[in-house]
């Protein structure tokens, strides 16, 4: 292996090693988080409820780690893997190991999906040789291991093949190799596509032996030379943004380049921090340069230099000197000229010049003095400049003031500010020259790019302590450089989904940046950041606070914006980005902003005598001067104003510069690579896991992981899924060939995998994360199981072996043994002696056997001859057919040589027909480059004709300037000539009237005829230019026209009402003349006359609508004495139980109360709880102080918010008369207007004509506008009716869905419990009998909210009663508070000790608090390793599958059985419906006809009430006059809307009966989904108890197990019984001290008996089925919640206190109100019918209209109120209903899973105890009776618990209706206290114009808008028309008379504009 395979491939030898797969398998490895090294290797050993404790695997302790911290482990396959993207585990644990173990090895590229992750190595690595270049050209990204080669050459390819542009993004922290990686992009595409190679005639070319290239490779040093910096973690960073796009030809060779930078660090010029340099062209410039240039330049040491803060600092490794040839050899290779360079360091030398300028404080005034100049001539020198202008415009420039020019002198700190800024802008434009110059250099070629190459290098994500202006812009890039990463990858995802065939739904994860990029770039609704910025930028007087409050002000609801936890000095606002939360300072970001300038120096720099400095300064437009920093808010509005349109700040500029780049890179196929730094201290082979994980969060790459968790990121190919997990099903793929995808596809069913973990395509296999470690675990488990198996059979074949030779040696031992006792019988007998010596003589015998061996191996032999043959015969066929096959193939060869001969010919004539095209192409070509020199010439001409041109068009312009200003002082010298010619004629005429009188006249005479002529002249050409004029003020007319016709369509109905009172006002000074002393008691009177008749109308509308209530109620109550009945039967049942569970109660109660009383513990417990008591006595009393100060001060605000209206009002009379004064001024000017035009409008009849029908038709399109609005109204109202009935369905719905959810939680609870639940019985049952306890309190506080509900219907018939109740009780409550605050001082010793134990129990919350973070975390996990969770499900079902199948043939016939039952409730369900929807249908239709009946009513009344009027605005005729026609406009007006408000009754009607009767199948549908649950939990029910049954044997062996646990467990018993009692305690003190406020907490309690009843059912659920399942960890957790129920009800029973109080506070206000409303109805009818008479005689006329008048009025504000109302309740209940449907579908899904869940744990558990049935059911038998009694019980509890819901429903209904009455009282009362304060004269205007103020304020606004932009469009007009006069040759008459009729205009245009700042 070389030294570069291995920092390419690495050494991955032990990633298949077996020992530490068999180690990961067993050991259960995890990550564990730590201080140090990120993230420690450990195996869980043992786990405590949330917590587990971990062995760590380097050090072998062992530690304690919450569940949410650890993260999974991958398996050891996995480790060093090229793409973080396959690993199954997907976490930053994993992902920080796997760099880690990468970067250790060698390895610095890794890959993470599209991302290239590159880790600095601060090394050299033999990796980017040419021969490195050879191996990666033209190789696909898998083939070869992660390089920045492999990206670029795979861009490369893709751009060559897709002709589509591609980009390589290279982001990444300062120092982490973003430069270094850009370069070796440029290096790998100048050897790939230079294109001198594929040229033959070299010499033919314009540019020499690959000079292209090489000045591409050149550019970047110029770029780092004057654009790097060192700083602390980079020798060479790069302070600038570039992107570099090198374009290629068709053939795919370079043709060109072009450089794009953003944001250079410019302010690094001026000042550096320490350690840190400047940018190195300044250093290699001091050090480099020769005396000669050093002359030149003006150089001087380093020391002398101010702008170099650290005088000279070296860069280890690296000569200045040396880098200042290489730049000057770079700068030749650019071929850039001697004089522009020096250019460059004359510029260069002029910054260092300037930081030497010194400024002091004069002795007696803070003005500026430069007392050295020496700095200054210098710069002057260098830059082409006078020195005493430049100082002079240093320390006192000129100003524009209005439109004249004033020197202002500066101060020091001014002084100082122009001089940095003009360095830091001399430095950014030489630096934009240069990028220019090498564009220029590098686009020279001459042939055209058709597809190119983007690379952006780039400023990754910065979060520094206090980020600034420069920070938020580069993560704002990085923000939209993310989100094009998501969305390239979501495309790429969708591309992979598709192509695969697979169904998934499709997330866009680019939109997820979209409220981040919203709140920073957003130009409106609300702005964002950099919106608001400019727009601060535009006012003289802001500030950097002032833009903090705004962006707080605009932004603050923002989810991505959050104001400061810190000190404000610290931080403005945070902003929430992708990679965390950044806090910014604003300190000087206005500044920054607009980045101002000295105007006076710019243009001094403009002049200069220097072509290259003139050349940087020639757009001079485009600076913001600094005026603008000096606050001078009078001169500087006026020259601000003049560029506006010109001036762009930075934070535009760099927006629309990213805009225009984000547009490129969305256009090309991006790349990405992100650069990541190992370690601050720059050494190689450290990495430092914290800095490392900070940077992969910065720079996306967790971000792209998220996104990949979202979907199916493990892909596996079909072959290497079945070849390596084939294992794990053996028996599922059948014998004989199978295509890949079928073989997955039985595979993955065998496996028996949830559809949702897996996803099968047309040629993979895609898993969710952590599936392929999950099934390499099982691999793991089998092969194990395959291995054991084997090394069994084996080690048991051995032993067999061997005993079956112990066995052969034991029988031949014993042969052995038989043969030696034979032979020591036999040795000694003769005739064996005999025997051994004859045997061996015999051969006779031996013959025989011979012959029958040699016969046997004859037919041995003859079957050999035979199968010999045969095989012989065999072969001899196989021959034949082997040459009879030979003979075909040579007949193919030999066609096919022939064939090739022809092919072979063919190819001759081919090879020369291409050398004679190539001789041809040759010709071409030649003639082609001469072509293209000519065309090169030719473009080099034409660019300097160009530039000729632009420098002439820039002369025009100034010339064209200097023209307009030479004009403009043309005019007003001739102004002034005229002034005075004028002056000199009336000195003439009086001299000749003193000396010729007679002469004077004669001459008076001619001159009289004379000046006729010339006047008649004047009127012929101004008639003349008023034809030319005619369009425009044609225009402005029907501009006019049609705003005065919007206002008055907007304003009729106040110019009515206005109009009317005015000649009402007339009428009564008239009567007021003829009967004085009558009026001042009959404006009295009239008005309580008024007030009387509108309390009678009221009140007979109240009394209407209370009867219809009445009447409904009625029907209600017979409904309900029916249920009455039921529940009565029902409850007398449940007395009797009650009765008995009381009885039970008791005797606990007493035995508990002995055991209590035995200790002295318990006592101090009791005292305590009885301070306790005292002390929340005392609390009530001082909140019902509190609550009267509150009101109190409440009275205070109102009578100042009352005042401040007043002001309001007098501020809008104010602001309305200036605004008349300019209605007047403009309808002045437009009577001369049309008194001039009137003669020019006869000609213009045909466009008058055509106009009137055009405004016809926006009339008709208006009134089309307002019916459409009316009706949108209308629907809104039907909506919010339609949704305050959906809003009881959604309750219902709600209730059964938390239901279900709480039903859901518990069954995950019994899920994660299986295991601990058979330990913890015993205690369970124990435990039943409290719970029991508590369940029959809670049934008892059921049957009295029963009994309430009935008080309350009794209470609702007596209102006033209960108010004098009420107030009785309250008074009674106010002394029994007092007698306890008496007793309350007394016992001040026992309030100590309260006070010691409230600070122990607030340590306890304090616990309890971290204790809810620790689950908020655990939250956090369980939400994140969902699909862990998931996973780790699927296997607990595979084993349970097993089991399940053999239960599946029971649960058919329970579900047979089960749906014949579900099919009769169905039926008898649905008989009942249509019952309920019958009856429902009555009743709706028989409370429609009565509110039909009584709106008919209404309207005949509001007809009658109309006809009066109109009859009566008909006999006032002859007294009213004028008013008369705009009464009866006003009576059409009003009968339109009356017949409109019909149809739009009809409408509501047909809507709200479609509306009810919805509602009615709802409420129906809502029964039924009640009934279907109910049996659903019976059926539950039932099957938990058969569990119960089963588990009770069990239970009960248990019992001895469980005795040790039960000790250590009572203590925590015997605490809990105590908090119990206590509980109990203060619920009955709380409960006595609580019975006189039973009226205000009727809706709490309400409530809380729903909650309490949902509670019971629940309950009664976990007993029926869970009380074999539960444990002891239950029951804690259930105490918990109690205690928290319980401080939550205390809570509830404080804020239910205040609202009672503040309910009879008001109870009391209104029956003193209607008290004194009674007192003053009696004595207005005696007035009334006194002074009937007298008013009839003396005012009938006057009286009528009057009450015309405020009935209109009346309406319209009601119906401007109720518009407003219903809008915003429409908005409002729109949201809710929005809200609430996503809400109720999503617990609809929940729902559907949990019951799913619930099946598959049903069948699990009865598959799991199935078999112990049999044994159980002997003892089940006798618990059988018990559970039906039970039953039977919850059955009635069910029944009454539906009948108590129904009633539920009633009373809420008619609770909302007395709601209802309670607030139209309460408007009455309001009504009647606005008409007594009426009596009084002081508050009778203040009262009419505060309404009139609120009615009409807005439209005011919108009038003072029109006027004001109908001025400003008036004042346009006129000052253009005045230009174009001015502009005509007119004579000097003419122009004096337009100048006087001009200057009358601006006389009047004056009263305008003082009006204009009045609405503000």
């Amino acid at each position: 292996m070389t030294d570069a395979d291995k920092f390419l491939y690495g050494d991955r030898s032990g990633v298949n090693s077996p020992l530490a797969q068999a180690d990961w398998a067993t050991k259960k490895l995890v990550w564990v988080p730590s201080e140090k090294l990120g993230f420690e290797a450990g195996s869980v050993k043992e786990e405590h409820g949330e917590e587990c404790v971990v062995e760590l695997a380097d050090s072998g302790k062992k530690v304690k780690v919450n569940k949410d911290d650890i993260q999974k482990m991958n398996p050891p396959k996995f480790n060093k893997v090229e793409d973080m993207a396959e690993l199954t585990c997907l976490n930053e644990a994993s992902v920080l190991h796997n760099l880690k173990d990468r970067y250790y090895s060698g390895l610095i590229y890794t890959y993470s999906g599209l991302f290239c992750v590159v880790i600095n190595p601060y090394k050299y690595l033999p990796i980017y040789t040419e021969d490195i270049v050879e191996m990666y050209k033209g190789k696909k990204r898998h083939e070869m291991p992660p390089h920045i080669y492999a990206i670029t050459d795979t861009s490369y390819r893709s751009m060559m093949q897709d002709r589509e542009d591609q980009s390589i993004l290279c982001t990444g922290e300062s120092g982490a190799g973003k430069t270094e990686n850009t370069k070796k992009v440029i290096q790998y595409l100048a050897h790939v596509a230079s294109s001198y190679k594929s040229k033959k005639d070299q010499g033919s070319a314009v540019l020499s032996h690959g000079e292209l290239e090489k000045q591409l490779l050149q550019a970047n040093p110029i770029l780092e030379a004057f654009g790097n910096a060192k700083t602390v973690k980079n020798d060479n960073s790069s302070r600038f943004g570039k992107f570099i796009r090198i374009n290629f030809d068709v053939n795919g060779y370079i043709v060109g380049a072009n450089i794009e930078t953003y944001l250079l660090e410019k302010s690094r010029a001026i000042r550096q921090a320490k350690d840190e340099r400047t940018f190195h062209i300044f250093y290699y410039m001091l050090s480099g340069a020769g005396d000669k240039l050093r002359s030149e330049l003006c150089l001087e040491d380093y020391s002398k230099y101010r702008f170099l803060s650290n005088g000279n600092v070296t860069i280890p490794g690296q000569q200045d000197k040396d880098m200042f040839v290489e730049t000057t050899d770079a700068f030749k290779i650019m071929s850039i000229p001697e004089e522009e360079r020096t250019g460059l360091l004359k510029v260069v030398s002029a910054v260092l010049q300037l930081g030497n300028m010194t400024f002091k404080k004069e002795r007696h005034s803070d003005q500026a003095a430069m007392p050295d100049d020496t700095a200054a001539q210098k710069v002057c020198h260098l830059l082409g400049m006078n020195v005493t202008d430049f100082t002079r415009a240093i320390l006192s420039p000129r100003i524009k003031v209005g439109r004249d020019y004033v020197q202002k002198a500066q101060t020091q700190e001014q002084a100082e500010f122009a001089v940095e800024a003009l360095a830091k802008a001399s430095y950014e434009r030489m630096f934009r020259w240069l990028v220019m110059r090498i564009n220029k250099a590098l686009d020279k070629t001459k042939r055209q790019g058709a597809s190119f190459i983007g690379i952006l290098d780039i400023a990754g994500f910065e979060i520094f302590e206090l980020n600034s202006f420069e920070q938020l812009c580069i993560n704002y890039t990085n923000e939209k450089l993310q989100q094009l990463f998501n969305h390239t990858m979501f495309i790429l995802e969708q591309e992979e989904y598709q192509r695969e065939g697979i169904e998934w739904s499709f997330i866009d994860f680019g939109l997820d940046l979209q409220p981040c990029i919203e709140l920073i770039e957003k130009p409106a609704g609300p702005p964002g950041i950099l919106a608001l910025l400019d727009e601060e930028c535009w006012f003289p007087k802001a500030t950097d606070k002032s833009f903090v409050e705004k962006v707080v002000q605009e932004q603050g609801t923002n989810p991505k914006f959050q104001k400061p936890k810190k000190l404000k000095d610290d931080v403005d606002f945070c902003i929430i980005h992708y990679a965390g939360k950044v806090d910014y300072k604003a300190d000087e970001w206005l500044m920054k902003n607009m980045d101002p300038l000295n105007e006076c120096v710019a243009t001094l720099l403009n002049q200069s005598t220097d072509k290259f400095v003139a050349d940087l300064w020639r757009d001079m437009d485009r600076i913001v001067g600094l005026d603008k920093v000096a606050g001078m808010s009078d001169s500087m509005h006026g020259a601000f104003k003049t560029r506006k349109g010109m001036f762009r700040t930075v934070g535009q500029l760099y927006k629309e510069q990213l805009g225009n780049l984000m547009a490129t890179l969305r256009n090309t196929n991006p790349n990405f690579v992100r650069c990541i730094i190992p370690n601050h201290e720059k050494k190689a082979g450290k990495l430092e896991p914290h800095l490392v994980l900070d940077q992969l969060r910065c720079n996306g790459v967790l971000e792209g992981i998220r996104i990949c968790r979202q979907g199916f990121p493990n892909r596996i190919v079909f072959q290497e899924f079945r070849q390596r997990y084939e294992i794990l099903t053996p028996n599922a793929i059948p014998k004989g060939f199978m295509d890949g995808k079928q073989a997955c596809v039985l595979m993955i069913k065998a496996l028996e995998l949830d559809p949702n973990l897996y996803r099968i395509g047309q040629s993979k296999v895609f898993f969710r994360a952590g599936v392929l470690a999950h099934l390499e675990e099982e691999r793991d488990m089998k092969i194990t199981d395959v291995i054991i198996s084997f090394q069994a059979w084996c080690r048991g074949y051995l032993a067999r072996k061997a005993f079956a030779k112990r066995q052969q040696q034991l029988t031949a031992m014993k042969v052995i043994q038989r043969n030696c006792a034979a032979y020591l019988k036999l040795r000694n007998w003769q005739w064996w002696r005999l025997f051994t010596k004859v045997k061996p003589l015999l051969q006779v015998t031996r013959q025989e056997e011979e012959m029958q061996a040699k016969e046997e191996e004859l037919v041995k032999v003859k079957e050999r001859q035979l199968q010999a043959e045969q095989q012989l015969k065999e072969y001899e066929m196989k021959q034949d057919q082997l040459n009879a096959e030979k003979l075909a193939l040579q007949e193919q060869l030999q066609a096919e040589t022939e064939l090739c001969a022809e092919a072979e010919d063919m190819r001759a004539r081919l090879a020369t027909r291409k050398q004679e095209l190539e001789e041809i192409l040759h010709d071409l070509e030649a003639r082609v480059e001469e072509e293209e020199e000519r065309v090169t010439q030719m473009q080099t001409e034409r660019k300097k004709m160009q530039q000729n041109i632009t420098d002439l068009e820039q002369q025009l312009d100034e010339e064209e300037a200097a023209r307009q200003k030479l004009q403009l002082e043309k005019m007003t010298m001739d102004a002034k000539l005229k002034k005075i010619d004028e002056d000199v004629m009336v000195l003439d005429d009086q001299n000749n009237k003193l000396n010729k009188e007679k002469k004077l006249l004669e001459e008076r005479i001619s001159e009289f005829t004379t000046n006729l002529a010339e006047e008649e002249e004047k009127s012929k050409s101004l008639q003349k230019l008023k034809n030319k004029h005619e369009a425009m003020i044609t225009d402005l007319e029907e501009r006019l026209r049609k705003e005065e016709k919007q206002r008055q369509e907007l304003e009729k109905n106040r110019r009515k009402l206005e109009g009317d009172s005015t000649e009402l006002h007339d009428q009564i000074a008239d009567l007021q003349a003829q009967i004085a002393e009558l009026r001042a008691q009959l404006a009295k009177k009239e008005e309580e006359l008024l007030a009387a008749l509108a309390r009678i109308e009221e009140e007979a509308a109240a009394k209407n609508t209370a009867q219809k209530k009445i009447r409904e109620l009625e029907a209600q109550i017979s409904e309900l004495q029916e249920d009455l009945e039921l529940e009565r039967q029902a409850r007398s049942k449940a007395e009797k139980h009650r009765r008995d569970l009381g009885e039970e109660l008791e005797a606990l109660k007493t035995e508990l109360e002995d055991t209590l009383d035995s200790t002295a513990a318990q006592q101090e417990l009791r005292t305590k709880r009885e301070t306790e008591v005292a002390q929340l006595k005392k609390t009530l009393e001082d909140e019902a102080k509190t609550y009267e100060q509150q009101m109190a001060d409440m009275r205070q605000k109102h009578n100042q918010a009352f005042d401040e209206l007043n002001e309001q009002l007098e501020q809008a009379k104010r602001n309305k008369a200036s605004v008349e004064k300019a209605k007047q001024a403009l309808e002045s000017e437009w009577n001369e207007l049309q008194i001039e035009l009137k003669t020019l409008t006869q000609g213009k009849g045909d466009s008058e004509h055509r106009r009137k029908k055009a405004e016809a038709q926006v009339q008709e399109l208006q009134v089309k506008h307002g019916e459409s609005e009316r009706q949108r109204q209308e629907l809104a109202d039907k909506l919010t009716k339609m949704q305050s009935e959906l809003d009881n369905v959604n309750g219902l719905l709600s209730e059964a869905d938390g239901k279900n959810i709480k039903a859901s939680k518990d069954l995950s609870s019994v899920e994660s419990q299986l295991q601990d639940a058979q330990e913890l019985l015993q205690e369970e049952t124990r435990q039943k009998l409290s719970l029991s306890t508590r369940l029959r309190q809670m049934e008892d506080e059921q049957n009295n909210l029963r009994e309430m509900l009935e008080e309350e219907e009794e209470s609702k018939k007596n209102v006033e009663k209960q108010v004098h109740t009420l107030q009785s009780q309250l008074s009674e409550m106010k002394k029994k508070l007092e007698q306890e605050a008496s007793a309350l001082e007394g016992s001040e010793e026992g309030r100590k000790r309260f006070q010691r134990e409230v600070d122990s129990v607030g340590q306890q919350l304090e616990e309890k608090c971290a204790a809810y973070d620790k689950l908020d975390k655990t939250k956090n996990r369980l939400q994140q390793e969902l699909d862990d969770l998931m996973v780790d499900q699927d296997h607990l079902r595979q084993i349970v599958s097993n089991l399940e199948k053999k239960q599946r043939k029971f649960d058919q016939m329970l579900a047979e059985e089960k749906n014949i039952s579900t099919q009769y409730a169905e039926e008898r369900d649905r008989a009942e419906a249509e019952a309920r929807e019958k009856e429902t249908r009555a009743l709706t239709l028989a409370r429609e006809l009565e509110t039909m009946t009584d709106v008919k009513d209404e309207l005949d009344r509001a007809n009658k009430l109309l006809k009066a009027e109109m009859e009566d605005l008909v006999s006032s005729k002859d007294d009213v006059g004028k008013s008369v026609h705009e009464l009866e406009r006003a009576k059409r007006g009003m009968e339109q809307q009356l017949e409109e408000m019909r149809v739009q009754l009809e409408e509501l009607e047909d809507e709200l009966q479609a509306t009810e009767d919805a509602k009615l199948r709802l409420e129906v549908n809502m029964q039924a989904m009640k009934a279907q649950f109910d049996r659903d939990l019976q059926a539950r029910d039932e099957q938990g108890e058969e569990r119960r049954k089963q588990l009770v044997k069990q239970v009960r062996e248990m019992e001895v197990e469980l005795e040790d646990e039960r000790r250590q467990r009572s203590q925590a018993l015997s605490t809990r019984k105590k908090l119990e009692l206590d509980l109990a305690e203060l619920e009955t003190q709380i409960d006595a001290a609580n019975r006189g406020r039973d009226e205000a907490l009727k809706q709490l309690r309400k409530l809380q008996a729903q909650m309490k009843e949902q509670l019971r059912e629940l309950d009664e659920l976990r007993l029926s089925r869970d009380e074999a399942l539960s444990e002891a960890k239950e029951n804690e957790r259930k105490l918990k919640s109690m205690e928290a129920d319980a401080l939550q009800f205390q809570e509830d029973l404080a804020t239910a206190e205040r609202m009672k109080r503040h309910a009879q506070a008001e109870r009391d206000e209104l029956q003193d109100e209607i008290n004194s409303y009674n007192s003053k109805t009696s004595q207005m009818a005696d007035e009334k019918r006194r002074l009937e008479a007298r008013i009839a005689q003396l005012e009938e006329e006057l009286e009528e209209e009057q009450l015309n008048s405020e009935m209109v009025n009346d309406r319209m504000k009601r119906t401007t109120l109720q518009v407003e109302q219903l809008t915003t309740e429409v908005s409002a209940e729109r949201s809710t209903s929005q809200r609430l449907e996503g809400a109720r579908a999503q617990l609809d899904r929940q729902n559907k899973e949990l019951k799913l869940k619930l099946q598959e744990l049903e069948g699990t558990v009865k598959s799991k105890y199935k078999s112990t049935i049999a044994a159980l059911e002997a003892k089940n038998a006798q618990l059988e009776e018990q559970l039906d009694i039970e039953s039977k019980e919850r059955q009635q509890a069910s029944r009454q618990c539906r009948r108590t819901e129904k009633k539920l429903k009633e009373v809420l209904l008619q609770v909302d209706d007395e709601r209802r009455n309670t607030e139209q009282y309460k408007d009455q009362a309001d009504k009647l206290n606005n008409r007594m304060r009426q009596l009084k004269r002081q508050l009778e205007e203040a009262e009419e114009e505060v309404t009139r103020a609120n009615a009409y304020r807005r439209k005011l606004q919108r009038e003072l808008d029109d006027a004001t932009e109908s001025a400003d469009a008036m004042n346009r007009e006129v000052s253009s028309l005045k230009s174009k006069l001015r502009r005509g040759d007119l004579p000097l008459n003419m122009r004096r008379v337009f100048n006087r009729g001009l200057d009358s205009d601006e006389d009047v245009d004056v009263p305008s504009e003082p009006s204009e700042p009045t609405p503000e």
